[in-house]
């Protein structure tokens, strides 16, 4: 597997990897109006500041991983939005490699840090601990819907 730089000329492989895996368990995200899916896509991939990577072999796009480049006072860090396997490649350690070779080229680009949100009852959450991720105590994710 070799790791790429993604841009919106890749918008229809990311958007199939993205759903195939998205739109199946334990996620079972309804991305079936068009329209927004690919608003969400170009939102995470279109903006100056996004940094999308992928995974690649012979067969095409097996992860990727969607986000932005965030100057915090901090330091510099990779926030990702989505990061997804191929569902049929998963538990085979692709996973892993993917964060490795996402880290060795951030620290390349002089980036300091990842950060991410994902959901404690999801799979993902063990991945990234087991990945070296650890988990922010401090911080709180609100929202608020408007009917």
């Amino acid at each position: 597997m070799k790791l790429v730089k993604l841009s919106v000329d890749d918008k229809d492989s990311i958007k199939e990897l993205f759903t195939s895996v998205f739109t199946k368990a334990p996620w079972n995200d309804d991305w079936s109006d068009e329209e927004q899916l690919d608003a969400y896509i170009m939102d995470l991939i279109g903006c100056f500041n996004s940094l999308s990577l992928g995974f690649k072999d012979e067969n095409g796009l097996q992860a990727i991983a969607l986000g932005r480049i965030k100057h915090w006072y901090k330091k510099t860090e990779l926030f990702i939005d989505e990061l997804c396997v191929r569902t049929e490649l998963q538990g085979q350690g692709i996973g892993g490699k993917f964060i490795e070779a996402i880290e060795e080229f951030l620290k390349a680009e002089g980036v300091g840090g990842i950060f991410l949100l994902t959901d404690r009852d999801m799979p993902a959450y063990n991945f990234y601990k087991k990945h070296g991720f650890y988990e922010e105590t401090g911080n709180v994710a609100f929202g608020k819907t408007f009917e």
